[in-house]
């Protein structure tokens, strides 16, 4: 909440802004003492809330109040936001903010509530976006929200659309909905994300975020970023970034994920590292996360001055090594002959690596699954490695073509968060996929690979076996204790009785109280016992004399003949089309400097 006061004679206005969490297999929502990822969104919205709030939109006789709600670092509670705002008195607006589909259940129970006391509401994201651009209708989750008073948002909010929004929730006259979807703004110049410190200290090591770049050239079928945020890139400039960079700093927050769905693909990349790298000279130290593609590394100095701009996590959109699933879902733009040589490329930076996989592609099966994981894990010099899966997104081609065609995809919209199974494979039972998703991550994640990830790191002059040690854990550790995704992990797993999911029963205090408090002592003790071996591992890898010699399949530098002996390369037709090619294009190079 600002701390402005109310000056005589002057209505106030009251934009609550809440980014909604979603709930777990046991109805309640998934929300923590610290929260993994930062929302940009909410960055996003307050920036331009705060803007809007400078310009006096609603006339200098209107003091707009600003509530912010990340829900999955802070409980919602909506008798105190209705005791705050009648307190100060004056008009509100709930937004309920970058609403993704997992989340849509839980932004309706939050607006219940409110639409009950007469509060206009207002609810945006991809979901709402998604569904507008790729269907033909409106579905029939959002018709019946809107039945119930909400009003949707559709696009981008820069470029003037807030405001059109908050002068007719002022005026009393919120309109059913609001699309821009047709006409998507540009970036340069528009306030940049933003915000206050005392919520980026909820998120894991007061991490903030910045989004450089919005839409993507490619055309993934799972993808729904293409349809909503569009297929032409729009881009900041180099000024908005550090002008983003050094309020942050002022507030004592260094620490930045740059959530582009592909920074490598941002045509100003260079312009904006050496603004990075610039600034990093200066003396402030900075460190970033961004999300490439797998064939950055073709980019001349990419790689490299992301590593002197502070770049220290680079997330890979990998998503399969079996070519003929990435072209099935085409993601022609993958290549399995460059992995190798990418991922080495951003180990030689000091970067920890992570990719995304998805699991339940057409042509997999448990057992290829398991197989892939083994490769990876001995052929790849990869760090992190996360799973999804594959899941029909309101917004992305898959999901169109399954409802044209009828074909069955779970009503229940909270599961598609992406760990969750929605549809039906054609080579595995239902039981068999959701078996195989959880075992490629048990499989990944053993004692032994993690000992082996650590002996990696610390072998490199520029690896950190510890920063490598703690984020593995964090990935083992939400998957096989809390349920959850690592990414909507957290520090600390929160639950309130009465906050549980719309329609689910309330249960008793004696039931409720004790189950948690034995489930957070379990957890605990959990916990530790996987921290103190995963110490100790790690102080023997520390500790050995051929730390630095160490070496395996993975990180030995690239050689000629790995084309012929690398199951990477052999253990799918796919793969073996991918070398055919491959020799094919080296040999025409040959000819040619011939």
């Amino acid at each position: 909440m600002t701390a402005a006061r109310r000056l005589p004679g002057n209505a106030v206005f009251h934009l609550v802004m809440i980014k909604p969490s979603h709930y777990d297999d046991d109805g309640y929502p998934i929300q923590w003492i610290r929260s993994a990822i930062p929302s940009n969104t909410l960055a996003c919205m307050n920036a331009l809330a705060e803007d809007a709030q400078q310009r006096s939109v609603l006339g200098s006789h209107v003091d707009i109040r600003l509530h912010t709600y990340d829900e999955t670092n802070r409980r919602v509670r909506t008798d105190q936001i209705f005791r705050q705002v009648r307190k100060m008195g004056g008009r509100a607006l709930i937004a309920l903010v970058g609403v993704q589909t997992n989340q849509f259940p839980r932004a309706v129970d939050l607006a219940r509530p409110f639409l009950a006391a007469g509060w206009p509401v207002a609810l945006g994201g991809f979901h709402v976006s998604g569904c507008l651009a790729m269907l033909p209708e409106m579905p029939a989750e959002m018709r019946e929200a809107q039945a119930l008073g909400i009003s949707f948002f559709a696009g981008e909010a820069e470029a003037g659309r807030l405001d059109v929004v908050l002068r007719d929730a002022w005026a009393g006259t919120l309109a059913p909905l609001y699309d821009f979807m047709t006409d998507l703004p540009p970036l340069e110049g528009e306030p940049p994300p933003i915000l206050p410190r005392k919520h980026v200290r909820r998120t894991s090591g007061s991490l903030s975020s910045i989004d450089l770049g919005r839409g993507c050239p490619y055309q993934c079928s799972f993808c729904t970023i293409i349809n909503v945020q569009g297929r032409k890139s729009r881009f900041r400039t180099a000024d908005d970034l550090e002008r983003i960079i050094r309020d942050n700093v002022a507030q004592g927050i260094r620490r930045f994920f740059i959530t582009d769905d592909n920074f490598a693909r941002n045509r100003h990349w260079e312009a904006l590292l050496d603004r990075m790298i610039a600034l990093r000279e200066e003396g402030l130290n900075l460190g970033f996360t961004i999300q490439v593609d797998t064939l950055c590394h073709r980019i001349p100095g990419f790689i490299e001055k992301a590593g002197r701009a502070g770049v220290r996590r680079v997330f890979i959109g990998l998503e399969n090594i079996n070519p003929d699933n990435l072209l099935g879902a085409k993601k022609r733009q993958n290549r399995i002959t460059e992995y190798r040589t990418m991922l080495q490329a951003w180990r030689n930076a000091g970067a920890i690596t992570y990719a995304g996989y998805i699991i339940g592609f057409p042509g997999d099966t448990r057992r290829s699954i398991l197989r892939d994981v083994e490769i990876i894990k001995r052929e790849l010099p990869l760090d992190i490695l996360e799973f999804f899966v594959l899941t029909p997104l309101p917004g992305s081609e898959d999901h169109k073509v399954m409802a044209e065609q009828g074909a069955w995809m779970d009503p229940d919209l909270n599961k598609y968060d992406l760990n969750h199974r929605v549809t039906h494979h054609a080579r595995m039972s239902d039981v068999e996929w959701d078996e195989a998703y959880r075992a490629a991550w048990s499989h990944y994640y053993t004692p032994e690979h993690m000992r082996t990830i650590l002996r990696r790191a610390a072998a490199h002059p520029l690896g950190r076996p510890e920063t490598a040690l703690t984020t593995m854990l964090w990935f083992k550790l939400m998957i096989e204790h809390e349920g959850v995704h690592p990414l909507e992990g957290g520090a600390f797993r929160l639950k309130f009785r009465r906050d549980r999911r719309f329609g689910m029963p309330l249960e008793s205090r004696v039931v409720f109280y004790p189950r948690y408090a034995a489930e957070t002592a379990v957890k605990a003790w959990q916990y530790f016992q996987l921290y103190r071996a995963a110490k100790r591992d790690l102080k023997q890898v520390l500790q050995a004399s051929g730390r630095r010699t160490y070496s395996d399949t993975a990180i030995e530098p690239t050689q000629a003949d790995e084309l012929d002996t690398l199951d990477l390369y052999h253990a799918t037709s796919g793969g073996e089309a991918a070398v055919a090619k491959t020799r094919r294009e080296l040999a025409s190079r040959a000819r040619v400097s011939g």
